[in-house]
């Protein structure tokens, strides 16, 4: 069958493809997030699906964290992190992800009492859970850059005995006055712990590239979150191209915390040869899983099919998987495209 005309919903739904900028506290939907209120005694002021809809609305980053952390009040034992995670896999793998890097933030947990180990034993479980409907997941354990490079070190050694269960280390949350410089150590430490690294540079902040020109040339990063403002700095662009680092966007998301998804700048970077890719950010929060994003994306840039096809194939070329597996899933996406037949009425 030849391609569709247009990258239909359809089309980027079933289409195989990796998602590397996840973040696992913000995949708590509305009827989970009630669920645990109420399993866990914890009064969070809502009692609808509805209500706590009407939370989950904001302008820009700040008020969206704002909303973000104290949701998190209602994770609170190994099995409450299994389900939340459980849940985001399905969905994932509706989504046509076979492979998933996960964020998560234990600061946020463990600074409510919860032990750093029900963390990362009940995402870990669910991560292993997922191989039984055709995903394979791995966890990347993000920094909360709004607190202090020594509460990151100390949490970075408590994930020592975890190592093994951990793919990465990420840095995360408001990025204003928390330059990537701040947790140099930290990330020098994890890189010789084996860890990959990446770190958020997040789009249209206050020394956004100066940001990525640090996680570039100082950090020396394996991947960059967001990203897009590298467009800024033709020097910059050729680097990672050069270097086939990846850039992980998440155009939803960013039309919520600011006024342009990047669509343009996600199509100038992919016709650049860049291994931009696709991914959902915190899905629950703003409306759209991964497909969903693919499907925004390439309506607002006027993106070929083709171009969606590549996209797909740079989220697999930008993981941190073995070259076996990248290889078996890049076949798997020649597979899709030749066989593809429309399911749409």
């Amino acid at each position: 069958m030849p391609l569709p005309t247009q990258p239909t919903l359809d089309f980027v739904t079933g289409l195989p493809k990796a998602e590397l900028h996840l973040h696992l506290e913000g995949t708590l939907e509305p009827d989970l997030k009630l669920r645990l209120a109420e399993r866990n005694g914890v009064d969070i002021g809502q009692s609808t699906v509805e209500d706590v809809q009407a939370t989950y609305r904001f302008t820009d980053l700040t008020s969206f964290l704002a909303v973000y952390y104290p949701a998190m009040d209602v994770l609170q034992t190994e099995d409450d992190f299994f389900e939340l995670a459980h849940a985001y896999l399905l969905r994932a793998a509706a989504n046509g992800v076979k492979h998933a890097e996960m964020f998560f933030d234990p600061q946020a947990h463990t600074a409510r009492g919860v032990p750093f180990e029900a963390v990362v034993k009940g995402y870990h479980r669910a991560a292993a859970a997922a191989a039984d409907f055709g995903v394979d997941a791995d966890l990347i354990m993000c920094f909360l850059r709004d607190l202090s490079a020594e509460s990151a070190a100390e949490t970075l050694e408590a994930s020592v005995p975890f190592k093994d269960l951990i793919l990465g280390v990420g840095l995360d949350s408001d990025e204003r006055g928390n330059p990537p410089e701040k947790f140099a150590g930290v990330f020098a430490r994890a890189r010789d712990l084996g860890y990959r690294l990446t770190m958020h540079c997040d789009i249209d902040q206050v020394g956004s590239i100066d940001n990525i020109r640090t996680v570039l040339e100082t950090i020396g990063v394996d991947r960059i979150d967001h990203g897009t403002n590298i467009v800024e700095d033709p020097a910059l662009v050729a680097e990672v191209k050069a270097r086939g680092i990846g850039l992980t966007s998440c155009p939803v998301s960013n039309s919520f915390v600011t006024d342009d998804m990047k669509a343009a700048e996600v199509a100038q970077l992919l016709r650049d040869g860049v291994k931009i890719t696709i991914n959902s950010d915190d899905p629950a929060y703003f409306g759209g899983y991964v497909a969903d994003n693919y499907a925004a994306v390439a309506a607002k840039a006027g993106l070929t099919p083709e171009e969606v096809v590549t996209l797909a194939k740079n989220s697999f070329e930008a993981s941190w998987i073995d070259e076996d597996r990248r290889a078996a899933y890049l076949a798997e996406i020649d597979r899709y495209v030749e066989q593809y037949e429309p399911t749409e009425a």
